[in-house]
């Protein structure tokens, strides 16, 4: 790989893709390994508060900003009878966990986790079970969740020491349920039908909140698009959202490719927001559907030590990947192609939040810490709040086995009029040159640079771990320059830019 001239981006603040929703910057906490049980959760933990919650993670998390958080799976969602995870905890039943074959102990519930939430600065999305429930349960804990007073399932909410509702906006229809490996799994038409009719009396109970229907589990299962376009001929004017969900990997150590491996996430997008416009022109409705891309993220380090892990465990170390420095560069591309469709995909969530592929990961007992990919997902988080424009980018390109015409510079720019900036985040993929970059803000006027932010590392498989918990960290020696309107600087080998531009 090597470049052979300079990349170009022209922004203009009259070329919007779309006031980014808050809520693209989201992520997900499933009870799945540490996620909750030494993750989020561990009474008697020195940095533990009363309720059992980890001030250190919440630290972390709070950094963040993190808008809306997916609950409680996921796989294992499908299995989960919500009422097991309420009322006094010392009467809360073990179960069986089948979607991951571990003992579930339901001391973390729905009030626990909304209790987790407020303290966390976030919102809560609710994932639904419509693998062995269905549409009675689909109205009672909405009932439970969001109803003032005055019906069985309200009240006993307030028995439970919560008059107020919770008010919870967003709730999802069940969690992949095209898959085979859900329990409960239904076919494109059975899973349509039950969710319209669990998304009609989750409605009649509260009309304010806002649903997502199950999309495929990925562009790779066989039944896609077909699925999205059957489910959506039943709930089209039901639901507010459909889902997308997709994971990458560097299974064959091929960095040239994981690190296109973005393309094919805004291939994704497109193919499902076409899915969606046909069901819309096929049903003249004047509605649009949104998208939701409540799982993605960096995934497949763990799979050989998932396989050896013994059943029946309470909260054994799942799903535990140590990100490199390359999967944060992965990271950063995905999050700006997510900024590109920020008009279409309105929800996203980063899976998972700690230690199940995750950016925070902790010790049972002990210390916790930021994985590589924290530093992209905070930055965007922060400083991506605002208004996408769109990038006209030149740049040079480079082809793999597996994917063509890949750019060597991702790159787009975010535009806060409230804080008169502008915030460029580039990626270099360049393995083996730096790459000069000329930024053209033509219709701001002059500016000046903030900082410039890098993300880098001479070792691409880099990670940090609990003897080095910062061996992989931003610094702000970036070497950007304004010069009226235009912009330059040379972006590293393989680094993550955010280049923050103050209006003059």
């Amino acid at each position: 790989m090597t470049t052979q001239h300079a990349a170009k981006m022209i922004v203009d603040k009259d070329f919007k893709i779309s006031t980014i929703d808050d809520r693209l910057y989201g992520s997900f906490i499933e009870h799945l390994g540490r996620a909750v049980y030494g993750g989020i959760y561990e009474p008697g933990h020195p940095q533990a508060d009363e309720n059992g919650f980890r001030r250190d993670v919440l630290k972390l998390i709070n950094t963040l900003r993190v808008p809306i958080i997916r609950y409680p799976g996921g796989n294992f969602v499908s299995g989960y009878d919500w009422k097991d995870g309420i009322g006094p905890k010392h009467l809360r039943p073990r179960r069986l966990e089948l979607a991951w074959r571990t003992i579930e102990p339901n001391q973390f519930g729905m009030n626990e986790f909304v209790d987790w939430s407020r303290a966390a600065g976030t919102d809560v999305m609710w994932a639904i079970n419509l693998g062995t429930h269905g549409v009675d349960e689909a109205r009672n804990i909405v009932e439970y969740a969001n109803h003032p007073s005055g019906s069985y399932w309200s009240d006993l909410r307030a028995s439970h020491g919560y008059a107020k509702p919770h008010a919870i906006k967003t709730w999802c229809l069940g969690n992949e349920m095209d898959g085979p490996w859900q329990i409960g799994h239904k076919n494109a038409v059975e899973y349509g039908r039950v969710a319209l009719e669990s998304a009609k009396v989750m409605k009649w109970v509260d009309p304010t909140i806002e649903l997502v229907a199950c999309g495929s589990s990925g562009r790779g299962m066989q039944t896609f698009p077909e699925w999205e376009a059957t489910v959506l001929d039943h709930t089209y004017e039901h639901v507010e959202f459909l889902s997308l969900h997709s994971y990458y990997g560097n299974h064959e150590n091929d960095t040239a490719t994981f690190l296109g491996r973005s393309l094919e996430m805004e291939d994704f997008i497109h193919t499902v927001a076409a899915t969606c416009d046909y069901i819309k022109a096929k049903k003249r409705s004047k509605k649009k559907m949104m998208l939701s891309f409540d799982e993605w993220n960096v995934w497949f380090h763990s799979n050989d030590a998932d396989r050896k892990i013994e059943p029946w465990q309470i909260a054994p170390p799942q799903l535990e990947d140590l990100y490199t420095m390359e999967d944060a560069l992965v990271v950063g591309c995905l999050l700006i192609a997510l900024l590109k469709h920020s008009d279409r995909v309105r929800m996203a969530c980063l899976a998972q939040l700690v230690n199940v592929i995750a950016p925070i990961m902790t010790e049972n007992g002990g210390q916790a810490w930021a994985q590589t990919i924290f530093y992209p997902y905070m930055h965007a988080s922060v400083y991506g709040r605002g208004q996408a424009l769109v990038p006209l980018v030149q740049s040079p390109k480079y082809d793999t086995k597996d994917i063509t015409d890949i750019p060597y510079l991702e790159s787009i720019a975010v535009y806060n009029e409230d804080a008169s900036e502008v915030t460029v985040f580039a990626v270099n993929r360049d393995l083996a040159n730096p790459l000069p970059l000329e930024v053209d803000l033509r219709s701001f006027g002059s500016c000046h640079v903030i900082e410039h932010l890098v993300l880098e590392n001479g070792d691409l498989k880099a990670t940090n771990d609990a003897a080095n918990p910062n061996r992989v960290q931003p610094h702000n020696g970036g070497n950007a320059v304004a010069d009226g309107s235009k912009v330059t600087a040379n972006l590293n080998k393989a680094s993550w830019n955010v280049i923050r531009l103050g209006l003059n």
